[in-house]
């Protein structure tokens, strides 16, 4: 197996292709994040020295051998595939309380799992709230020690998404805990310093959070279709969430155009209840106007919808081939994506998808 190391890339790998990697190749690893069923235990080889989130979420994909990217979706169930993103560059890697990460000099990747913490009873903040705010105290925390100022991107699981307690849906709480610290380390919570970023709900676990961060600002990005999230009304709960729908970084020799989990919402409202077709046509025209707005920043505007790398997460497996067919219809014949069976943060969501693409920065 080879893997290109010209430029920062994202590639797909089966978890036998990444225990496999020979120390060379395994020294560009700058992270990743591995899923996996639950009958898997530990999705990472001891010998893997990168830091990978492992998340307990079902891939509904088989990876051809020694394959890039997932060309032809939804061949079939796989028991764990790993989503890493490699440098060229030399790396630097640490830890940090219980962040993990690696560094290349103008990109970081980093990885914290943490479980629940418990509360005294009548404790203002719930455990999840609780839980979250310290995991983001110590992403902000590492960024400041190693200058890496500027967060593009930030992957959030936890378990039981829409599950309620103390009063309160649990995505909510989570929302409250992630802007705690926001405020808490002078981060802004509106505007275009706010990064790229998803919160799925996985099958069990703890909360675990994967981040990429920068010493170059990135361009954040909203969809004209949207209302940005930071800005969504009270209904949806005591603090909006705190993300960009995209972002634009330059990584290395590249531009990177990162998409947050984008699904069928328009304006602030949920639409196509019940039609996982119809929220799949909707996610996609949505992804196509952040295309639009990114070409209109981009150093190199030539970002096209169907060679976007795209992680499909689905409510119900049983409606996996049904975002397939759609994606087929919009991107035409074959397509890069993995499919995950996850909780989607609102209960009317049936399904998300996020992307991501890289060129080579124009000169």
């Amino acid at each position: 197996m080879s893997m290109p190391l010209d430029m920062l890339n994202n590639c797909v790998l089966s978890l036998d292709e990444l225990a496999q990697l020979g120390r060379e190749q395994e020294s560009h690893v700058l992270g990743g994040l591995c899923y996996f069923a639950d009958t898997l235990t530990c999705p990472a080889d001891s010998r893997i020295n990168a830091p990978l989130l492992r998340v307990q979420m079902a891939p509904l994909t088989d990876l051809p051998s020694t394959s890039r990217v997932q060309t032809d979706p939804v061949a079939g169930p796989a028991d764990a595939l790993c989503d890493v993103w490699l440098s060229a560059s030399v790396l630097t890697q640490g830890q940090s309380g219980e962040v993990r990460y690696r560094h290349d000099g103008s990109t970081l990747f980093g990885v914290i799992e943490l479980p629940e913490a418990q509360v005294d009873a009548g404790a203002a903040s719930t455990p999840l709230q609780c839980t979250t705010e310290r995991a983001y105290r110590q992403i902000f925390g590492v960024l400041e020690a190693l200058g890496y100022p500027y967060l593009f991107r930030l992957w959030n699981y936890m378990a039981d998404i829409n599950g309620h307690s103390h009063g309160l849906e649990r995505y909510r709480q989570f929302n409250l805990g992630r802007q705690d610290a926001f405020i808490a380390c002078r981060r802004d919570v509106v505007g275009g310093n706010v990064p790229a970023a998803c919160a799925l709900g996985s099958a069990g676990g703890p909360l675990t959070v994967a981040f990429m961060a920068g010493r170059q600002a990135p361009v954040a990005l909203e969809n004209p279709r949207q209302m940005s999230a930071f800005n969504y009304p009270p209904d949806y709960g005591p603090r909006s969430p705190t993300f960009a729908r995209a972002a634009l970084a330059r990584m290395g020799s590249d531009e990177v155009l990162l998409l947050s989990g984008t699904a069928s919402i328009v304006g602030h409202s949920s639409v196509h209840p019940g039609d996982v077709k119809a929220q799949t046509r909707e996610t996609l025209t949505n992804i196509g106007s952040m295309i639009r707005v990114a070409n209109q920043q981009a150093n190199n505007p030539h970002f096209l919808l169907r060679h976007l790398f795209y992680r499909v997460y689905v409510r119900h497996s049983a409606d996996a081939p049904a975002v397939k067919d759609v994606m087929r219809e919009r991107l035409g014949g074959s397509f890069n994506a993995v499919f995950l069976q996850a909780d989607i943060c609102r209960q009317d969501l049936l399904m998300e998808i996020e992307a991501s693409a890289s060129l080579p920065a124009a000169r």
